[in-house]
């Protein structure tokens, strides 16, 4: 899915009418942006983490792959 980024004057009364009349059109959705921690849970829940025993066989990853 394509996502569309707009900037505009959010005191621009014809402005604001017309993403209203956009997203009353039922094809568009607006996207509520993520902060760090729902984008981190997400992650997680996808399994997209490393787990280490401990900073010393973190560390020997680290400069294995460099």
């Amino acid at each position: 899915m394509a996502q569309i980024t707009l900037i505009y004057n959010a005191k621009n009364p014809l402005a604001k009418k017309t993403l209203d009349y956009i997203l009353s059109l039922g094809i568009f959705k607006k996207a509520e942006p993520k902060n760090a921690i729902d984008i981190s849970l997400e992650e997680a829940e996808k399994g997209k983490i490393n787990a280490y025993k401990s900073v010393d066989e973190l560390f020997k990853k680290i400069t294995a792959d460099v």
